[in-house]
């Protein structure tokens, strides 16, 4: 199915000639105008402490309410990932980060309201000093705090996390491997 299935109008003129073009762009032929479907910027972050204990959230709404994610969000207009992973560990805990590395992406197609957002999840490691001012907020139900062996990718609701969580213990069991 082409990504942009559920456009049927141009956005320059309003036609209903609003057709595909290739994979990944639609084109009116009223007007002419080529629309090319990117994705969206998510960032999402494993957040350790000093102890290197990993904080993770319950997330407080759909898609996947009630199962476990990691801090983060969509990145705004006009602003580098690393200030939204700045942005969205704040509002969902609070937090404060020490520092940050960007580790990898994985593209994704995020479910809301109906509407299928493509996506490329951009992961970090950021540090913070303490989890003892940790409160969930924004879209966190639930702070939870767990050591690196007890996360496990089938507890979170989101495929983009599930593939991170496991991509993320892999990573490190190769670096703390002898």
């Amino acid at each position: 199915m082409h990504p942009l299935h559920q456009f049927r109008y141009c956005p320059s003129c309003g036609s209903e000639s609003f057709e595909a073009r290739n994979e990944k762009a639609k084109q009116c032929t009223a007007c002419g105008f080529t629309y090319y479907f990117n994705p969206s910027a998510a960032v999402a972050c494993f957040l350790k402490d000093k102890k290197g204990r990993l904080l993770v959230v319950r997330r407080a709404k759909h898609p996947a309410k009630d199962t476990l994610d990691l801090p983060g969000g969509f990145v705004d207009m006009y602003e580098p990932a690393e200030e939204a992973v700045r942005r969205e560990i704040q509002e969902e805990t609070g937090l404060a980060i020490t520092n940050c590395r960007y580790l990898f992406s994985i593209p994704n197609i995020y479910p809301y309201s109906g509407f299928e957002v493509h996506t490329l999840d951009l992961f970090f490691e950021c540090h913070t000093d303490s989890f003892n001012q940790a409160k969930a907020a924004d879209d966190a139900a639930e702070i939870i705090i767990l050591p690196p062996d007890k996360l496990h990718p089938d507890a979170f609701g989101l495929q983009s996390i599930k593939k991170a969580v496991k991509q993320y213990r892999h990573n490190a069991s190769k670096t703390t491997a002898v």
